[in-house]
């Protein structure tokens, strides 16, 4: 993308965003829905209308800088409320909302790899070529967002699993990192271990994907 103008690069880059950051957390009250905590649907946060979910600094601010420095292109929208204990069974429970986070960024980075797809075979370079640039974004924003959520760092989605797979006295225990999770990934990020520990799984499954759409 480095021959596109930096309008270009942010129209082809603002509705992967939104869509990734957005539909993750949809995917978290839609499920914690079905297991019995309707919290995020009284709310209206079960809703795909991007400004609902809208954080002025997580989705706003963080992906426009980085995109401006060219860097790794990530951020993050208002979480949805979920209440653990109207859940059915809460520990199990939590740890299955929490996957569908990183699973909805999983299933929309395959239906930016079916639209990449469809975009290189239609071949008609006013349409194909802005598909193309959009879809590799999309699919590089939600592989991001699925193997950095999915981190065993509370209160990553990751660390929340592992709480939830734990027995309840050492999940407990392990859920007391939560304060302090947001330190220890800016830790990651500082020391440069955040690049080292994503950045082949990354690079995998980005080449995977953009392999299986021609590109």
């Amino acid at each position: 993308m480095e021959e596109l103008t930096l309008i270009q690069r942010i129209a082809i880059w603002v509705l992967p965003v939104l869509f990734a950051i957005t539909l993750h957390e949809v995917a978290h009250g839609w499920v914690a829905n079905l297991l019995g905590d309707s919290t995020a649907k009284q709310l209206g946060r079960l809703s795909l209308n991007p400004i609902k979910h809208v954080d002025p600094i997580g989705t706003v601010l963080v992906p426009g800088l980085l995109l401006l420095l060219g860097g790794f292109i990530f951020g993050w929208a208002k979480p949805v409320p979920v209440d653990w204990k109207k859940l059915r069974r809460p520990q199990r429970d939590m740890a299955i909302v929490a996957i569908a986070g990183p699973s909805a960024n999983l299933v929309m980075a395959i239906g930016w790899t079916l639209l990449a797809k469809f975009a290189v075979m239609l071949n008609i370079d006013f349409i194909s070529r802005p598909l193309v640039y959009m879809s590799g974004a999309g699919i590089v924003i939600n592989i991001v967002l699925m193997m950095l959520n999915l981190l065993p760092i509370p209160p990553l989605d990751g660390g929340r699993v592992v709480t939830g797979l734990l027995p309840i006295r050492l999940g407990e225990q392990f859920g007391k990192l939560e304060p302090y999770g947001f330190f220890i990934l800016l830790a990651l990020i500082a020391t440069g271990l955040l690049s080292h520990i994503l950045g082949y799984p990354v690079s995998l499954m980005q080449r995977t994907l953009f392999a299986m759409a021609g590109l």
